[in-house]
């Protein structure tokens, strides 16, 4: 049995602040789960009216989008995204932002000797974008959404969660045990993100869906590769990208000489490498692989820079 859906009414006054900044509404917004802490929404912006939605006769995928914020802060609504999602719209691509529980909000200081705490913020937030997935495809119809054409995207701690989601569904773990049988994405999009290990070495059991990772090679907040004890390790897209290339995984990875974390907010001013990697690699289904390091000083247009001291308050 479908869900039912619980639509959030918008005012007419907040309808009005919002068009006159220039921001993106909503076509909807949808409970998909309550959990004992809180109620989780998504917001559901449609492809703007005479896009192209299709190409060569297929639809372009639905874009699932998980904020940054360190898992500390955040959310599926911050103003920053608008421009990056209106891109997306005017493309001819649905847009779904969705919260997930902070499970390190108000945890000061977290590290390697902290990787419990972060290991359960990291998981949590994968049961949550599980539970976004699940009530996507039980209301699939309603929604426009093609079942098997949903790309993942996050943003840092989002980022982090969509990498390690593909990670557990490859695998077929028990978080991901709630997912269809069968089930994958169309693609997952990384912007600064990494995967959390117990067994050492990160290992796929069946191939990942295409993936495109970027990443800052001065990354000090998400390690660019890694941080590793013995059979735990923090891996990120500096590292992750040996394995997909020893494998020969669909990738596409892109390395900003000199960067940091703002890579994790660079949506708005890499579009059209976003552009390149959905249309080829997920919509046409061509193994495009592509490596390449960057050094460009425009990649700090438009984009959403976050310090330390934003995302950790120290």
């Amino acid at each position: 049995m479908k869900r039912i859906f619980a639509i959030i009414a918008f005012l007419t006054l907040a309808a009005a602040v919002s068009a006159q900044e220039g921001q993106l509404s909503p076509d909807g917004t949808y409970v998909f789960e309550k959990r004992d802490t809180c109620d989780l929404f998504m917001d559901v912006y449609n492809p703007a009216k005479g896009s192209e939605t299709t190409i060569a006769g297929k639809t372009k995928p639905t874009i699932v989008f998980m904020f940054g914020g360190g898992f500390i802060t955040g959310t599926r609504d911050d103003k920053s995204y608008n421009p990056w999602f209106r891109m997306l719209t005017e493309n001819g691509y649905r847009v779904i932002s969705i919260d997930y529980r902070l499970g390190l909000k108000g945890t000061s200081k977290v590290g390697i000797a902290q990787v419990n705490i972060l290991d359960k913020a990291i998981h949590i937030a994968v049961e949550d974008l599980f539970s976004a997935t699940n009530f996507i495809l039980d209301n699939a119809e309603q929604l426009g959404v093609e079942r098997d054409n949903i790309v993942i995207s996050g943003s840092s701690a989002g980022a982090i969660t969509v990498m390690q989601a593909e990670y557990e569904l490859a695998n077929r773990t028990a978080y991901a045990s709630v997912l269809p049988e069968g089930f994958n994405y169309a693609g997952v999009m990384s912007f600064a993100g990494a995967i959390l290990s117990r067994k050492g070495k990160v290992k796929y059991e069946t191939a990942p869906c295409p993936t495109m990772m970027l990443h800052g090679t001065a990354d000090k907040i998400v390690p660019y590769r890694q941080i590793a004890l013995f059979n735990l390790g923090f891996y990120g897209g500096g590292k992750l990208v040996e394995r997909f290339k020893k494998f020969g995984y669909d990738y596409n990875m892109y390395h900003f000489i000199d960067y940091g974390h703002e890579i994790a907010g660079s949506m708005y001013s890499t579009f059209d490498l976003q552009l390149d990697f959905l249309e080829k690699n997920v919509i046409q289904g061509k193994k495009r692989i592509i490596e390449a390091w960057i050094s460009d000083p425009d990649v700090w247009k438009g984009s959403v820079l976050r310090s330390r001291k934003d995302i950790y308050g120290n």
